[in-house]
């Protein structure tokens, strides 16, 4: 793990502690994600992040609107993988990001509580994951 990702969980875990977010810890995640984690922000507060979670076995995982909010949805966890273009283009082949805007969106809304909670069944959970 590189030094940006250290700082990056840091931050992350502290705003997961106190469930709100400071100027300063805005500032640390914007110098190290920049634009996408301003795009980031923005879906968060148009509440553009969704928590998917089975029942009754309590796994879980994120569906982040698109920036422009048309019928773009992305299923995502948060640390490890996006189903969008991006993720694969600049994360996975070219290592130029650390991760996507919906990655971001959905790990700022995870550690401040800003999502939308659904809860489904372990079954139709698991439909979703197959279209993975």
């Amino acid at each position: 793990m590189n030094a940006s990702s250290l700082v990056a969980d840091t931050v992350w875990k502290t705003i997961e502690s106190t469930q709100s977010v400071t100027e300063e810890q805005l500032s640390i995640l914007h110098f190290l994600f920049g634009k996408n984690f301003e795009r980031a922000t923005k879906i968060v507060d148009q509440r553009g992040v969704k928590k998917i979670s089975g029942q009754p076995s309590g796994r879980s995982i994120f569906q982040v609107v698109g920036e422009s909010r048309r019928k773009e949805e992305y299923l995502c966890f948060p640390e490890h993988y996006c189903a969008c273009y991006s993720f694969f283009y600049d994360i996975v082949n070219r290592g130029e990001q650390l991760c996507c805007k919906h990655q971001l969106a959905a790990r700022l809304a995870a550690a401040s509580g800003a999502f939308i909670d659904v809860k489904v069944s372990d079954e139709q959970l698991a439909l979703l994951l197959v279209k993975l």
